[in-house]
């Protein structure tokens, strides 16, 4: 999958001070461990300074983003799509008409991550969509964590806005949208969500970030869409552990999933069960009394709930547990 974007330079100013410190991101020690999308070990301070925020200031998403488009009729080579730029947008394959899926990446990722490489070719093989990659690279790949979360919070306002821009421009409306994030891309999906009035019918938030998002008041919540839902595949490390949509899911109890040997790959098995819960359906879980249960694996309720996918399940609320397969087909039916 090849993308095509538009890349602005930034400058730093190194005479501003940046060791006066503002605010403590979350509860627990300042430095912690996180890991990337490559399984890379970064240790990490979440003590947010005056010098990250003179660094977040430099990054303007709304010049900064670029939305890649792909549809049926490029589904190799995106077309970008910029903010008033009204020219692209006409001479695109957008068509407004179909349904518009939006995905958005994590910490240290960009358009051309495994995200959205198996994303993609897996909606457009469902269903003849809209598909509508962020790259907000300049903001995501900040290599101090704490800038990148501040940054997630502005790019989902700018999302927002490209989104409506959009909408105005072409004739969509909100009732055709999907937005899907992961990770630190989970939650930004939700803040889209809550900057369009929370209209936006289906919001999915694939193992949503931990560090930094505990007591953050931005983090996804079950009110950002009419539906949300949420896939918990590493929580305690790179995942969040407790629930926070209408629906959160819990394959193999939320961590250590099948087949994998790292947290990065069990982080990543969330966007894998999304795209095969898209094609082929499966994944059926068991409801559960509360998300205590279902890391316990302790889940015998009544009900029953099909997980991802591309429709809805508007109406339904709960937390459920599932086990997987260590190798595709992942679902277990």
């Amino acid at each position: 999958m090849r993308v095509k974007g538009v890349h602005s330079e930034l400058t730093a100013d190194k005479t501003l001070p940046t060791d006066i410190i503002l605010k403590n991101q979350d509860d627990g020690p300042r430095y912690q461990y996180a890991d990337d999308s490559n399984g890379a070990i970064h240790l990490v301070d979440l003590w947010l300074s005056l010098g990250d925020i003179l660094n977040v200031a430099r990054y303007n998403p709304d010049s900064s983003n670029v939305y890649h488009l792909f549809t049926r009729a490029n589904p190799s080579v995106s077309q970008p799509l910029v903010n008033n730029n009204a020219g692209l947008l006409t001479r695109s394959n957008y068509n407004r008409n179909r349904r518009t899926i939006v995905l958005i990446h994590g910490w240290l990722n960009s358009a051309t991550s495994d995200f959205n490489t198996v994303l993609v070719p897996a909606l457009l093989r469902a269903e003849d969509l809209n598909v509508i990659v962020v790259d907000w690279s300049r903001g995501a790949n900040a290599m101090r964590y704490r800038e990148a979360n501040e940054n997630t919070v502005s790019s989902g306002g700018a999302v927002a806005r490209f989104i409506t821009w959009l909408n105005q421009q072409s004739g969509s409306t909100l009732a055709q949208y999907h937005i899907i994030g992961h990770g630190l891309g989970g939650h930004q999906a939700g803040v889209v969500g809550r900057n369009l009035q929370r209209q936006v019918p289906y919001i999915t938030g694939l193992d949503p970030a931990l560090l930094g998002w505990a007591t953050n008041f931005n983090k996804f919540h079950r009110t950002d869409g009419q539906y949300t839902e949420v896939i918990h595949t590493n929580y305690g490390m790179y995942g969040y552990i407790a629930d926070l949509g209408h629906m959160d899911f819990y394959p193999n109890g939320g961590i250590s999933m099948p087949g994998c040997d790292s947290n990065a790959c069990d982080h990543a098995r969330a966007f894998f069960y999304m795209a095969e819960s898209i094609t082929s359906g499966g994944f059926t879980g068991r409801q559960c009394l509360n998300y205590y249960a279902a890391v316990l694996m302790m889940c015998s309720g009544p009900r029953t709930s099909r997980m991802g996918g591309l429709i809805p399940k508007r109406g339904s609320t709960g937390v459920f547990l599932l086990e997987t397969n260590a190798n595709p087909p992942f679902s277990q039916g």
